[in-house]
């Protein structure tokens, strides 16, 4: 099972839409693993409405160039792109939307 948080004008996507409460998914997979791209998809969530992605409390992914300045610590798992990472049984991620970039950092 993997844990899926959903943050701001992605909450829509969760248990719960409303912004004083934790919208959170919890996914079973039936594969060892899949992509984030595939996790996206069976959620209904476009990947172009996420901006920071955080694989089990690390980010994997930000449109916002001063993370790593910052000193937020990131994942580097060899892939070209994000939405390749695999991803598996345990996993939790956190999905921002677009509109909250700059306040994640």
């Amino acid at each position: 099972m993997i844990e899926v948080q959903l943050y701001g004008s992605l909450r829509r996507y969760g248990d719960s839409t409303r912004s004083d409460q934790e919208s959170t998914r919890f996914v079973e997979i039936a594969e060892a693993e899949i992509t984030l791209a595939q996790l996206l998809e069976q959620l209904g969530i476009p990947a172009l409405e996420v901006s920071q992605v955080f694989l089990n409390g690390a980010l994997l992914e930000t449109c916002c160039s001063m993370a790593p300045w910052l000193g937020y610590q990131t994942i580097c798992r060899g892939c070209d792109d994000f939405l390749d990472t695999p991803l598996r049984d345990g996993d939790r991620l956190g999905l921002f939307p677009l509109k909250m970039a700059m306040l994640v950092v």
